[in-house]
């Protein structure tokens, strides 16, 4: 319940986001007919077909972007049309009979034969204006988006999508009402009504250039008089302290890290209560695949402590845990913990299990990894972050979780509680490891975060959760484009340079040569990064406010900024050895190809 009232608000919150101004028109064309029989279909038009078409793009794959894509297009003309009409009824019934045409008949299929308005024709105007409405995505759209991508497609799903809609139609509602008197007055007063006409069907034409030219989704999408997003924020940080940290995606970066889902939780203490039940060890049957181990069963794994840990390979957050839950599954291993890796991929190249088999080789991984592409292990957990860690007593229930990173000792002492209770004996008093996990956190990614000088979070290249994308012009969504690099950057923008074409998920290099810059504050930088499609390695170079990196390169990258992508993880591209501050950072991609994900620091 209190995910669909932050839906509903975050929805409502989006009449203070100029991302709203291109759509405005449209709903505007209806303010000077009754609300109930002309403003209210046009607004439930409007908010069910984005219910519809945002579901079906989260679940639905590529086909469905496309096919909306088409739509768009149709709701572009047909809008013009009708706003045409509006503005120069005369000279465009001359000059473009056909057209104008057409936009009579929509105008009268608005309307009823005696003038008045009519509930279906604006309910098809509101469909056509929810086709072209590309809200901003704030932190509470991205929450609900990201949870329908990775639960799939469900009652849930549409309804909080819904009740979003049903939010930004509350808002519009309230502005269109009072729209509707203002006009009124003007016709009265002023004796106005046809300029009034006009200049909503010229104001509709502009909308129609906006949304033609990606201005609602570029240009729009950064500039903001209001700060949605941090009123937004801190609806979600309410809700989630009174939810217990369990909300369904935090959008908020964490202290412990720029996590791909960061945890609320707190740490726990170090002498903990008796565990409480919190449920049993789900079937593993909807595992794909499995490596390191024949396919496991609940039932094969009684009398044996056992840790769940729900990671993903190029997951900064994730890698930083490897170090302590390598070492607990070497450690226990003969007391009778049994470690099970739960692989569920973020990205598309994440569902290649040959990819997943090289990370856990390169990764030192020896313990059963089970493959869940199809998330339904997630889903039988009800997991919500990565990394998640369950703690299942003999018995096959689950006594604790932890979400996140930290909080390592209180972990292993959950781990001894839950082996002594089955009745395995005291736990070693050292590692059987040949280094100690104080030892392992100093290497490379694994590293644990400077939490204390970190101030850059986890920034995605895809347009579907980028922001503070600070390229001239905006992403320009599914086509190639040639970029330029912004001229001035604060701490946290970004930009490309060269030609690329920016997707849902990462941006492609479609020409020889492009860079992306990157003004940041921490010690670590990562990227995520893939090669060519045809597997070709891509050469690059990394700089720091425009010199090589020296001693600050990291562990991906040579002292002179050098380095290759030769396949799709986590690269370590920064490690700064000096003061932390605010820095310039430049990676040139020397080779056609490159595919980029997102960044994360440390």
């Amino acid at each position: 319940m209190l995910l669909i009232v932050l839906a509903y608000l975050g929805g409502a919150l989006t009449i203070l986001s100029p991302c709203i101004l291109p759509v405005l028109p449209f709903v505007f064309s209806r303010a000077d007919q009754p609300f109930v029989k002309s403003g209210l279909p046009l607004l439930a038009g409007m908010g069910l077909t984005f219910a519809v078409v945002a579901t079906l793009a989260a679940v639905g794959g590529g086909w469905v972007t496309q096919a909306n894509q088409y739509g768009r297009w149709a709701a572009i003309v047909l809008l013009a049309v009708f706003g045409l009409t509006l503005l120069l009824p005369g000279v465009a019934e001359r000059v473009m009979h056909p057209l104008v045409s057409a936009g009579n008949r929509l105008t009268a299929f608005a309307q009823r034969g005696d003038g008045k308005p009519g509930f279906g024709g604006s309910f098809v105007l509101g469909i056509a204006t929810g086709l072209l409405w590309a809200p901003c995505a704030g932190p509470i759209l991205g929450l609900v988006l990201t949870g329908a991508a990775l639960n799939g497609a469900s009652a849930g799903t549409t309804l909080l999508l819904l009740a979003y809609a049903a939010g930004a139609a509350t808002s519009l509602a309230v502005a269109l009402l009072i729209g509707g008197r203002v006009f009124a007055a003007m016709k009265r007063s002023l004796g106005a009504g046809e300029w009034v006409r006009r200049g909503i069907g010229a104001a509709m034409l502009l909308g129609v250039v906006a949304i033609a030219l990606g201005l609602d989704t570029g240009v729009l999408a950064r500039v903001s008089t209001v700060a949605t997003s941090g009123i937004e924020q801190q609806l979600v940080d309410k809700l989630s302290d009174k939810n217990n940290g369990a909300m369904m995606m935090s959008a908020k970066p964490a202290n412990n890290g720029a996590m791909m889902r960061a945890s609320t939780e707190p740490p726990k203490s170090a002498n903990p209560a008796p565990l409480p039940v919190e449920g049993t060890l789900p079937s593993l049957d909807g595992a794909v695949q499995w490596l390191n181990s024949p396919p496991l069963t609940k039932e094969a794994l009684r009398g044996k402590v056992v840790l769940v840990d729900v990671w993903t390979y190029s997951c900064i957050n994730c890698l930083r845990t490897l170090p302590y839950v390598k070492t607990w599954a070497q450690k226990y291993r003969d007391q009778g913990l049994v470690v099970i890796g739960v692989h569920a991929p973020e990205f598309a190249f994440e569902r290649n299990v040959d990819n997943v088999k090289q990370a856990i080789h390169d990764l030192g991984i020896d313990y059963p990894v089970a493959i869940d592409n199809n998330f339904a292990i997630w889903r039988a957990l009800n997991n919500q972050y990565w990394p998640a860690h369950y703690f299942i007593d003999a018995q096959g229930n689950i006594r604790y979780h932890h979400f996140g990173e930290g909080d390592y000792a209180h972990s292993e002492h959950v781990i001894q509680q839950l082996l002594a209770e089955a009745g395995h004996g005291a736990a070693p008093s050292m590692s059987m490891t040949s280094k100690s996990a104080d030892d392992a956190i100093g290497e490379g990614a694994m590293m644990q975060a400077d939490n204390t000088d970190m101030r850059s979070p986890e920034t995605y290249i895809g347009y579907e959760r980028a922001e503070q994308f600070m390229s001239p012009g905006g992403e320009t969504r599914d086509r190639l484009h040639d970029y330029a690099a912004p001229k001035a950057l604060d701490v946290n923008d970004w930009g490309l340079a060269g030609p690329w074409k920016v997707g849902a998920e990462h941006a492609t290099l479609e020409g020889t040569k492009g860079r992306i810059v990157y003004r940041f504050h921490a010690r670590d930088l990562h990227l995520v990064l893939g090669p060519s499609k045809d597997g070709k390695p891509v050469r690059f170079r990394v700089s720091i406010d425009g010199a090589a990196p020296g001693a600050s390169h990291g562990s991906d990258v040579q002292a002179d900024g050098s380095g290759t992508v030769t396949e799709q993880r986590l690269y370590q591209l920064v490690r700064q050895t000096g003061t932390v501050a605010d820095r310039t950072f430049t990676i040139e991609f020397l080779d056609p190809g490159v595919e980029a994900y997102a960044f994360t620091f440390g």
